[in-house]
């Protein structure tokens, strides 16, 4: 029999692994209903839906690896972080899907919530007032009109796969639709910055690189205090504080 891996778990999802079967368990059915929407329009290699059943959504896996995780030694040639950004403008390019996603919240409600998560890391005593004050600064970069184009939405390093030199799939769509696209590609560079120029290498446009960090620093802010509380470690080497510390 299979031995049954958890991949993650928390009190919003939960995903498991038996053998060649993903079974992701959502207590929100509409993550699931957009997940498999967007998944069927994605001009990028996706998982193969083997069967729904609400709450669980059971998907194929895919063959090759990841290209490292946050916190993690990066791995994959310069060749293959080209191809993630040749799959992610490829994407970039697709006719936009029905709604917003996690990177299209507006200016106004990501500036209040930055604001406001900005505040509690602060009186809370999480992060040093100083680290918040100066990310808060960098981050106002990002907060600026963008054309909406299809995106990801989470696009972490751990969501997209390759073999040798080529994008084999890119996983977890419950956050994709309309949005910036800066957004994703500082996602999947977040902590991973020695490879950003690969990325845009096979992206094949010029990008703000300012916004690019600005991103980091926003979706780092963003985060802190929701992996704490939800058994993440963002104070672990190499994740989201560490990236915040960098640009002091």
């Amino acid at each position: 029999m299979d031995e049954v891996e958890v991949v993650v778990a928390h009190s919003e999802r939960a995903t498991v692994r038996v053998g060649d079967v993903f079974l992701k368990v959502d207590a929100d059915q509409a993550r699931i209903d957009v997940e498999v929407e967007v998944m069927s329009l994605a001009p990028v290699p996706t998982p193969e839906v083997l069967w729904r059943k609400p709450p669980v959504l059971a998907i194929a896996a895919l063959p090759g690896a990841t290209l490292g995780h946050l916190g993690g030694p990066s791995t994959g040639s310069p060749a293959a972080w080209a191809a993630a950004g040749a799959a992610i403008r490829k994407l970039h390019d697709a006719p936009l899907p029905p709604r917003p996603g996690r990177a299209g919240r507006s200016i106004v409600a990501l500036t209040a919530e930055l604001d406001d998560e900005c505040e509690l890391l602060v009186t809370n005593g999480v992060l040093p007032a100083d680290l918040v004050t100066r990310n808060r600064q960098v981050a106002e970069a990002a907060l600026r009109p963008w054309t909406p184009v299809f995106t990801h939405g989470d696009l972490q390093i751990e969501h997209v796969f390759v073999e040798g030199d080529e994008v084999t799939g890119i996983i977890d769509w419950s956050e994709a639709g309309q949005g910036d696209a800066l957004f994703d590609l500082a996602t999947f560079t977040l902590g991973h910055e020695e490879h950003l120029d690969d990325v845009i290498a096979g992206y094949g446009t010029d990008v703000d690189l300012d916004v690019i960090r600005a991103w980091w620093s926003l979706r780092s802010l963003l985060v802190v205090r929701w992996l704490t509380g939800h058994g993440f470690d963002p104070f672990a080497p190499g994740c989201e504080v560490d990236v915040l510390r960098s640009r002091m």
